[in-house]
């Protein structure tokens, strides 16, 4: 017999190989190999159908391990009977016949292998008979002993099966109690929070409540002081009137004496001027008799005797003259002085409102006009007047003199100028028959002007059908660049818009419809598709930011009419018109039974339940608001159905009556962005912008890098709205403010896009530099001067929908440099989704290659295609300016 492996495995039953011994046997012989543990069915190495002991020897045939505990222990006495008798751990167990039990044999064994033989010549009959026999009742009751055991432990397994069985559904019944009684006890405390909440709630109404009683009976005291120092001041006021009434009598009393006596000192002021200037004119006449006696005496004598008469006939003058002006110096001082007591009581009688007669007019009643009245018209010659009196006339000799001087003197004529001599000439103009005039003008009448009027008019009816093809065209299909081709979405437009605000903060105060229209042919051929409009309707500012009544479109720029008309030219040249709706506020043209201003006025003549009821201004009792609260009018509440269908009904009269094509909308954080995709829906406009204006985040004075926040809150404004609408990049714009001053780093997220709304939504992105509210003359973020171009070259040259602002295209002298960046975007197909590939970013410049036909650059980097390896394709340099260079693939 053959050796044969003896792994660690208990109860193998391998058959014999053939021999020459055993083949001529008439029994089939096995071999039982017993070693000392048993392994698992896993791991044995024999076929599953060589276990033997009615298949209970292998761990795999037999649950019960205690059977195959007590197999290790008859194992263990074998072991050690064999090892007593031939020195060997290992028990060998052959010749067994086929169908029946297995007979403990002796032999012998080594780890390596043993060889049998079933005639061994120093194995007795006898013996071997005995040990088989002793083997096979001790295998039966073996036998026995494992099947009761294994019978037992399946009973016994069983009921415990069951009775686990009926502990699992108790269990079960009892967590259903269990759950159902904690869902009854989640709903008890859910109520129990509620109503803690509600008694919080009512404990913090009754602190206000008391607080507000505190306050309202400190106001009552402090009125009742009030009224207490009223009272007094009441009483003293009283005190005051009656002794005023009594001062006022003795006023009037003293009024009426001091005019008596200034009528009085008046009139002999006058008595006094009248001597005065008599004295005066008699010492004049006296001292011109002396004078001209002396001068008749020096005349007729001669020598020292006419000098000594002629002196003495001075001193004689002087004498008179200083007696005369001794008299008329005491005469007008005491006229003098009576005259400014008669100016104070003058003044008295004015300040107690005495109307009387002035020293003017009663200076003219008394000297009747004439030269007085000429020189009294001055109170300089007046004063002069009453101070020296009146002034002596030229005498005649000096008059003479003064004539025979003046006779060299050429006379003086006045010559008449040209302009004079032209102006006295009678203008002759040709009659109005001999004036030829365009308007009465006719063209001959032939076959060529019929032709040309006939192609004219063909003409012009074919230019209408095709603006109204492509305006039905751009409203409701269009190719999408980010998808194959599909229908267009209402409010997000073809891709390619170029928009224009046509407007900046002080427009109002021209007539801006009439000055707007005529620019449109500009527009149109500078490649601007769409133009925003100020907001139509009528407004408490003039700028329209501040609504009333919302069906009157005669506003501060112009009336309906020429509002039409700008609309009618705008689309003549193929532009499309936004109009501004501001529908979070309006203000109101009455005033409620509070007196608060909240009932309106109009068609839509809303009450205060139109009104959010956290609005702290104007006592709305509608639902509270659902975003920012805009202190300046009251907030409309958008919940309410009835304001919703009178918001879509007056945006769709705005679209057919006077054919606006799209919307700005303005402070759309002061409303869920939801009404706002009912409000597009029902008016499917071609375009739509949204005012999220939102603040960057800042650190230590400057603008963080990271501004993922800020576009994040633009994108779910734009998601509430369903898609429907764009927004104001306003992210980028803050960006450009310091990435153009050195800081071109700025212009690249950590994902390799740009950092605005445009790396992450680039279709509903209207990228910007200023509008009406950050620049013009509110200033609020004014974009820096020197940089303008820089910004519309990264705008122009990037995805989104860029918007170019009034200022910057016809004041600021940009028109021609904003103009080529449009053609060069035209050109090249740039859209609001073409890709951006950023090439470089740092602090000198930044590089970037959008679509497949365009590669910009601005700052001052040393940078062109050819010093880009990965940047195929032939390029050709089309604008190179101060700050920015742009080129375009072949």
């Amino acid at each position: 017999m053959a050796a044969i492996p003896h792994a660690n495995v208990s109860g193998v039953l391998q058959k014999a190989p053939a021999s020459a011994a055993v083949a001529a046997s008439p029994m089939s012989h096995t071999v039982l190999v017993l070693l000392q543990q048993t392994v698992p069915y896993s791991r044995c190495p024999y076929p599953l159908q060589s276990l033997v002991h009615n298949n209970s020897l292998c761990s795999q045939r037999r649950t019960s391990f205690a059977a195959a505990e007590r197999y290790s222990q008859i194992e263990k006495l074998h072991r050690m009977q064999f090892q007593h008798k031939h020195g060997s751990p290992f028990l060998i167990i052959a010749t067994a016949t086929k169908g029946e039990n297995a007979d403990v044999l002796e032999g012998v064994g080594s780890q390596k292998g043993v060889g049998f033989s079933q005639h061994s010549s120093h194995m007795l009959p006898g013996k071997i008979m005995a040990a088989a026999d002793s083997k096979h009742k001790l295998l039966e009751r073996l036998r026995n002993t494992v099947d009761d055991t294994a019978a037992s432990a399946v009973k016994e397994a069983g009921v415990a099966i069951n009775s686990a069985l009926t502990a699992a559904e108790t269990a079960k019944e009892q967590a259903k109690n269990a759950e159902a009684a904690l869902v009854e006890h989640i709903g008890l405390l859910h109520e129990l929070s509620h109503a803690e909440k509600k008694v919080m709630s009512l404990e913090e109404g009754l602190l206000a409540a008391v607080h507000q009683l505190e306050v309202a009976n400190a106001a009552i005291k402090s009125l009742h002081t009030e009224l207490e120092a009223a009272k007094t001041l009441t009483k003293a006021g009283e005190a005051r009137i009656v002794a005023a009434e009594a001062s006022v009598h003795e006023i009037q009393v003293a009024a009426d004496k001091a005019v008596d006596e200034c009528e009085n000192s008046s009139r002999h002021a006058f008595e006094v001027l009248m001597n005065a200037t008599a004295v005066k004119e008699e010492t004049a006449r006296v001292a011109f008799n002396a004078q001209l006696e002396g001068l008749q005496q020096a005349v007729n004598t001669s020598g020292q005797k006419v000098e000594d008469e002629r002196a003495q006939a001075s001193g004689l003058e002087y004498q008179v003259l200083e007696r005369s002006l001794a008299a008329a110096e005491a005469a007008a001082g005491v006229w003098k002085t009576r005259a400014m007591t008669a100016e104070d009581m003058l003044r008295q009688v004015k300040e107690l409102g005495v109307e009387t007669i002035s020293s003017k007019s009663a200076v003219e009643q008394i000297m009747g006009g004439g030269r007085m009245q000429m020189l009294l018209e001055k109170d300089s010659r007046r004063h002069d007047l009453l101070e020296n009196g009146p002034r002596r006339e030229t005498p005649e000799w000096m008059q003479r003199r003064l004539d025979v001087g003046q006779q060299g003197l050429p006379p003086k004529k006045s010559l008449p100028s040209s302009a004079d001599v032209e102006a006295m000439l009678p203008l002759e103009l040709p009659s109005p028959g001999d004036v030829w005039s365009i308007a009465k003008a006719r063209v001959k009448d032939d076959m060529y002007t019929a032709e040309a009027a006939e192609k004219q008019k063909i003409d012009l009816q074919r230019k209408v059908l095709e603006q109204a093809l492509e305006r039905k065209t751009i409203k409701k299909q269009a190719k999408d660049p980010e998808e194959a081709e599909g229908k267009l979405a209402s409010g997000t437009g073809t891709g390619h818009e170029i928009v224009f605000q046509g407007f900046n903060w002080e427009s109002w105060r021209r007539d801006w419809w009439v000055e707007l229209a005529p620019k449109a042919a500009d527009l149109s051929k500078c490649g601007i598709t769409t133009i925003w409009l100020p907001p139509p309707t009528h407004s408490v500012a003039p700028q329209g930011y501040m609504p009333g009544d919302l069906y009157n479109l005669n506003s501060a720029y112009g009336t309906e009419d020429e509002l039409k008309q700008c609309i009618a030219e705008m689309h003549n040249h193929n532009i499309l018109v936004l109009g501004d709706v501001v529908l979070n506020h309006r203000c109101a043209q009455k005033q409620g039974s509070n007196g608060v201003w909240n009932v309106f006025g109009g068609k839509l003549d809303w009450g205060p339940e139109a009104i959010v009821r956290d609005d702290p201004n104007f006592q709305g009792r509608g639902n509270p608001s659902s975003g920012d609260i805009f202190h300046a009018a009251p907030n409309i509440d958008h919940s309410q159905t009835f304001v919703r269908k009178d918001i879509k009904e007056w945006m769709k009269w705005l679209r057919n009556d006077f054919q606006f094509d799209g919307w700005r909308l303005d402070f759309v954080r002061g409303f869920w962005g939801g009404y706002v995709k009912e409000y597009i829906e029902a008016t499917t406009p071609a375009f739509a912008i949204g005012e999220y204006w939102d603040s960057l985040a800042y650190e230590g004075g400057q603008v963080c890098y990271n501004q993922d926040s800020h576009r994040q809150r633009i994108i779910n404004w734009i998601n509430a709205a369903g898609g429907t609408s764009s927004a104001f990049d306003v992210t980028t714009k803050g960006i450009l403010h310091s990435a153009l001053h050195g800081e071109f780093w700025r212009l690249i997220d950590p994902q390799g896009k740009p950092p605005g709304v445009m790396g992450w939504w680039p279709s509903r992105a209207v990228t910007f530099l200023e509008n009406h509210d950050t620049g013009s003359t509110q200033g609020h973020w004014p974009f820096p001067r020197d940089k303008i171009m820089m910004g519309y070259a990264y705008i122009l040259t990037h995805p989104g929908t860029p918007v170019i602002f009034y200022d910057h295209f016809y004041d600021f002298g940009l028109h021609d440099q904003i103009a080529e960046l449009i053609a060069v975007r035209t050109r090249t197909g740039v859209h609001c989704r073409s890709p951006v590939k950023i090439l470089q970013a740092n602090f000198e410049g930044y590089v970037a290659k959008v679509g497949e036909s365009l590669v910009m650059k601005i700052g001052h980097l040393d940078w062109n295609p050819s010093k880009q390896n990965n940047l195929t394709g032939s390029w050709e340099r089309c604008i190179e300016r101060d700050g920015y260079q742009i080129w375009q693939r072949n």
